[in-house]
């Protein structure tokens, strides 16, 4: 065959024009390259819409919250074996302290629980506690919360592994066997219930977390009671006061207060339940169910164990009771020891997945890699929580630090800075609402800094106590003794 050129330049061979089947070739079917280049492109769309969809799905499965469910939550997370700690508050406040404190704090909280809601809905980002306060004090904010966060809430998940670890070597009184086996059987049922990613399944079990808690509570009272009217003299012999105890001095009385305090301190994990609600408004629904249940139950509980027993009252109360009674009371009480505690490291594991993962659907927990990364973030966190609390010789008394630094900020005057930041329209002296309200939050700021700075004296005459009294325990002990 001959070659030859044209005058246009199109080379010739065999009489056919390679222009001609360029162009034939563009005009019908597309080259491997750009067939190769298509397939790429649709197969990323693919992919992208897939990624979409996943992430759709994701964020509908964690918008699945009712007001009766976060009202679940809410009680998972306040209302624990603590609850029963309230009766030796009364018996270091006296009586008529013990119920004026146990109901005005209340009060207090379910406002301020209130404006945490309100906060919410202005600014629907905001997904767990810090990104509030990042709104009024910036990037350094966020990352002081986060710190307190985290550290709270995974102290209370170590709290709840020594409460397991007491309440075993309670029920199978053995004196033979190590410690330590409780403790770590207790780490792993945390480690278990801890792993549902979302508050709307946490809920189911939190039902049973209120049948055990009401259900011990009333153990405790029936015995009490049925044992305060079997001893000679009956319910007139109880020693029991309606003032403090001659003798009570500042740090054992605000001690005792802190304690009520902490069991009022929902808040803290309020804005991370309600991101997950499908009607975030109703949620004033759910704090003033779960506010007055929680006055009735601990002034109930705190004003008839403490009138049963006296000034001899235990903490938890139910170790009064006497001890087959007692090992029952713990035995119906572990559902909340555990569902209650492995709750805090839900919310730990939400908080920090959510910020590794902020654009990938993995923060869902909706394949098998989201899955796997979660549940080695609850084992750390599990983890991490049972070593503090078995590595720490006073760590009840540490808790009760953390609580003073961390509850009086979270509870208290972080609360009254939002409503000051971010809640409230035009001058604090225009108009008569906004007086009252202004007035209202100057007080629970007030409260706020007086907890933070009489709360961290308490705990730490409390933590100088133990030491000097000889209660401090040896770190990852097998002795039984020592944790009763």
């Amino acid at each position: 065959m001959s070659t030859g050129m044209t005058d246009d330049g199109v080379v010739r061979d065999g009489g056919y024009e390679e222009k001609a089947q360029t162009d034939m070739a563009g005009s019908g079917s597309a080259s491997p390259r750009d067939s190769s280049q298509k397939d790429i492109e649709k197969h990323d769309a693919e992919n992208q819409l897939g990624q979409q969809v996943t992430i759709h799905e994701g964020q509908a499965k964690f918008q699945r919250l009712s007001w009766q469910r976060l009202t679940i939550c809410l009680i998972v997370e306040a209302i624990a074996l603590g609850s029963l700690s309230v009766p030796s508050a009364f018996a270091t406040l006296g009586m008529i302290p013990g119920v004026i404190m146990t109901v005005g704090l209340g009060l207090v909280a379910i406002y301020t629980s209130y404006v945490v809601g309100q906060v919410k809905l202005k600014h629907p980002h905001v997904a767990h506690y810090a990104d509030a306060v990042k709104l009024i004090w910036g990037k350094w904010g966020y990352e002081l919360t986060s710190v307190m966060f985290v550290l709270f809430l995974v102290l209370l998940v170590g709290s709840h592994a020594l409460t397991g670890t007491i309440a075993f070597i309670r029920i199978i009184n053995e004196p033979g066997i190590c410690a330590l086996v409780f403790s770590v059987v207790s780490a792993i049922i945390l480690f278990i219930v801890a792993l549902p990613p979302t508050f709307h399944d946490v809920a189911i079990l939190g039902y049973i977390d209120f049948v055990s808690i009401i259900a011990a509570i009333l153990i405790t009272i029936i015995a009490t009671g049925v044992n305060a009217h079997s001893q000679p003299g009956g319910l007139s012999a109880v020693d029991w006061s309606l003032w403090p105890a001659e003798g009570t001095t500042f740090y054992q009385a605000f001690l005792s207060t802190t304690n009520i305090i902490f069991a009022y301190s929902f808040a803290v994990c309020q804005f991370s339940f309600m991101s997950e609600m499908h009607t975030p408004t109703d949620f004033v629904k759910s704090i003033w169910a779960l506010g007055l249940t929680e006055i009735f139950i601990y002034t109930l509980t705190g004003a008839l164990i403490y009138a049963f027993v006296g000034q001899d009252v235990s903490s938890p109360a139910l170790l009064s009771a006497g001890l087959t009674v007692s090992r029952v009371a713990f035995g119906v009480a572990l559902p909340v020891i555990f569902i209650s505690g492995s709750i805090n490291g839900t919310v730990v594991g939400r908080y920090i997945i959510e910020r590794a993962f902020p654009n990938s659907e993995i923060r869902y927990v909706h394949n098998k890699k989201g899955w796997l990364i979660w549940t080695i973030l609850i084992a750390i966190i599990t983890i991490i929580g049972w070593i503090i609390a078995e590595a720490i010789p006073f760590f009840n008394a540490l808790l009760g630090l953390i609580s003073a630094l961390f509850i009086s900020g979270f509870t208290f005057y972080f609360p009254a800075l939002f409503w000051f930041q971010l809640i409230k329209e035009g001058k604090w002296y225009r108009g008569w609402k906004n007086i009252a309200l202004s007035v209202t939050n100057v007080i629970v700021l007030i409260i706020g800094m007086v907890v933070l700075g009489a709360g961290t004296y308490a705990s730490v005459e409390d933590i100088r106590h133990q030491y000097s009294s000889g209660e401090v325990r040896s770190s990852f002990t097998c002795d039984s003794s020592s944790y009763s």
